[in-house]
């Protein structure tokens, strides 16, 4: 996977218990529901007041406050805690005084909302409390006054119903809203976890063949250089075309990693199974003996298919020259129901102090060869297992599936696990 706009090394980390920040500037959003409340509680209230018949009719005061009520909700972005204090002071004046109940309580709700869905849940509690025990204790008087006790408790009850409901919808939407930020942060630090290995198995798989062909052509320069300088010559131009090609391609990978955030890399195109054959030659002329029979047939090989191919390939004949002594080696390519099988086999044992190759189970012995030869091909749906032969010698098989023309893959490509080596 390639995420060409995220910076390795900067891992962004989940958001957990931040709540939706509050917006900086005004835009068409503020007027709602501000505006539309504004109009229904001025017209409302008289609508109200002629219902109720109170005993303090509404006056310019009365539609003063629950117009500062309803436009409060104008902060409900920008500084919803600041608003919910204006419209509990306008509203709560407004009962105080002994106006009529009317839609001007449906002020409360929204601005208790607002707090939950901006604010942490701490501080939304407790700015939600206070607003309705404010709004409730000026309520107060004019139940004491008629000696309605049960019409208070029932005020008391239908009101904290009234507060409580949005703020658990605001709760729950901000759960939700927190959970979808914290798996897009996750997806993001697994894309960067991947790129990093990405890049790391890109500069191993070029670093080390390119170093161990080098060794092996600088070997064979240094015994053949007194009998034979016109073969020590021939070593030493290969080990100058090696060379450059692990240094093109690390100074690649290096221009990627230094590409600002949000800026794709030019990448050099990727290697592919035309380029085995020239392969082969390099490392035949390090003095490894190596026979290859490529893809039979004219079907064509998707590109990251024969990518993956080329580096498994690669890496497995840096090994058998790293880690065995002077052995036959064969590449074998061929398509078995959908499937591209790559074999590399050897039948060498390794030299006196060389690393371990790796056993049946195919853990490669301090070091990360296998490791990234498995994760190529598992990236594709496929499988790779490596271990010693049973007959002597070291084998790599790689099963990478080929995508149909629907972009299946093969059915069994997926489900299949290590075997043993033939």
């Amino acid at each position: 996977m390639h995420v060409a706009t995220l910076t390795p090394g900067r891992v962004p980390r989940p958001i957990v218990g931040e709540m939706t920040p509050p917006a900086r500037a005004w835009t068409r959003w503020d007027l709602l529901p501000a505006l539309p409340l504004l109009l229904f509680v001025i017209a409302g209230t008289r609508g109200a007041a002629e219902d109720q018949m109170p005993d303090v009719q509404p006056d310019l005061l009365a539609y003063l406050l629950v117009s500062v009520a309803a436009l409060s909700l104008l902060q409900r972005r920008r500084a919803p805690l600041a608003g919910l204090a204006l419209c509990g002071v306008a509203l709560s004046t407004y009962l105080a005084l002994g106006y009529t109940f009317g839609p001007v309580l449906l002020t409360g709700p929204f601005a208790v909302y607002a707090v939950v869905e901006h604010v942490d849940l701490r501080r939304a509690v407790l700015a939600s409390s206070a607003f309705g025990v404010a709004t409730t204790v000026a309520v107060v008087p004019r139940f004491v006054d008629t000696a309605g006790w049960l019409e208070l408790g029932t005020w008391i009850v239908a009101w904290t119903a009234v507060l409580a409901a949005p703020a658990a919808i605001g709760t729950a939407i901000r759960s939700r809203r927190q959970s979808a930020a914290e798996i897009r942060a996750e997806q993001a630090r697994r894309a960067v976890a991947d790129e990093r290995l990405r890049m790391a198995q890109e500069v191993h798989d070029v670093v080390g063949h390119g170093l161990a062909a080098i060794a092996m052509q600088a070997g064979v320069a240094l015994h053949v250089l007194d009998r034979s300088p016109e073969r020590a010559r021939e070593s030493l131009q290969a080990i100058r075309v090696t060379s450059r090609d692990a240094l093109d391609g690390l100074r690649a990978e290096l221009e990627e990693l230094r590409a600002p955030s949000g800026e794709p890399a030019a990448r050099r195109p990727g290697p592919s199974l035309d380029d085995l054959p020239a392969l082969i030659e390099r490392m035949r002329a390090a003095g490894l003996d190596v026979t290859f029979r490529g893809v039979d047939g004219d079907r064509a090989i998707p590109e990251q298919v024969a990518h993956a191919a080329y580096r498994v390939v690669r890496e497995s004949l840096t090994n058998v020259a790293r880690h065995a002594g002077a052995v036959r080696t064969s590449v074998t390519l061929s398509l078995q129901e959908g499937v591209l099988l790559v074999e590399v086999l050897d039948d060498g044992r390794p030299e006196p102090g060389a690393t371990p190759r790796a056993p049946l189970s195919g853990v490669a012995a301090g070091g990360t060869g296998i490791d990234g030869m498995r994760w190529r091909a598992a990236a594709l749906g496929g499988s790779l297992s490596a271990g010693a032969r049973p007959g002597g010698g070291f084998a790599v098989v790689a099963r990478l599936p080929i995508p149909s023309a629907d972009g299946a893959t093969a059915p069994d490509a997926a489900a299949a696990v290590a075997t043993d080596p033939p």
